[in-house]
């Protein structure tokens, strides 16, 4: 690139974030606000204003963004084994590698992590993976919804909501525990429990990394300073980097705790025990 295009560019650069400048100071003031940072950010946590109705029940957001992720899920799940998978050649495509690759990373975490028994596991990492990134990245497409009080509201990730990532948790818990009975009965049970804050904390640890990037979302829109550009940037950043991480970070964790308790362990041998008269031929020597 010549120095003739490289100031173009910045010129450009300049002159786009002059008129998001002007645009932020000229509608500074002309526009309403239904309720105030600290009401938008503690919403964003519990949940208590926004409320949707749901055939006749009022419900947090996060449960018509965990409807809508299954529901579509399961129709592409249902279209690529209708229509694609028989479709599969030796020589894949684009389309077929990333499949094959997406399915392929999370069999062999499970083969990694849970040599002696990993089929059921692989499926799980499988699905709970899928769920956890599809469902971070839907709040990109800003699925709009009507609140019970008429305001129009964005609707989040699923598993930004304290009850999801719970949810979430305890059935990657209860899995581990479905390893340990499987692989060594009820000593399995023993082992799981030891590590009876696992389910506490795989739960905090997905519900605030997704929380955090909802928050400086909703911090940088809320200010008509920082919302021209900047909240793309943010946004797609920060929900793209959790999508990934958690994805990873709670499917290792699962398989790695899968692992060890459904290992199965060999009985050790039993020592003889000696005679008094052996014993007593051991002293005179």
């Amino acid at each position: 690139m010549d120095k003739k295009k490289k100031v173009r560019m910045i010129l450009i650069f300049l002159l786009l974030a002059a008129v998001f400048l002007a645009g932020a100071i000229l509608l500074q003031g002309k526009y309403e606000k239904h309720e105030s940072i600290k009401l938008a950010m503690r919403d964003a946590v519990l949940h208590e204003d926004n409320r949707i109705a749901f055939f006749g029940m009022e419900v947090n957001p996060a449960v018509i963004s965990g409807f809508t992720v299954t529901g579509v899920l399961l129709l592409f799940a249902l279209v690529i084994r209708i229509f694609v998978i028989p479709r599969f050649k030796l020589m894949p495509g684009k389309f077929q590698l990333l499949i094959e690759e997406w399915v392929r990373f999370f069999d062999n975490l499970a083969k990694g992590n849970s040599p002696h028994r990993n089929g059921f596991l692989g499926m799980y990492l499988f699905a709970a993976g899928s769920y956890i990134f599809v469902g971070t990245c839907f709040e990109l497409f800003g699925v709009q919804a009507v609140t019970t009080e008429g305001n129009s509201i964005s609707l989040p990730a699923p598993l930004a909501d304290i009850n999801g990532a719970i949810m979430m948790g305890c059935l990657s818990y209860l899995v581990i525990l479905s390893g340990g009975i499987a692989g060594n009965g009820l000593k399995g049970v023993g082992k799981t429990f030891k590590d009876f804050s696992l389910p506490i904390s795989m739960s905090f640890r997905l519900f605030g990394a997704l929380l955090s990037g909802a928050l400086v979302t909703e911090l940088v829109y809320y200010y008509i300073m920082l919302s021209f550009v900047l909240p793309v940037v943010v946004g797609v950043l920060f929900t793209l980097l959790h999508a990934l991480i958690q994805t990873y970070v709670l499917t290792m964790l699962t398989s790695v705790f899968y692992g060890e308790v459904s290992e199965v362990h060999p009985p050790k041998p039993k020592k003889e025990k000696k005679s008094k008269k052996q014993k007593a031929e051991a002293v005179a020597e």
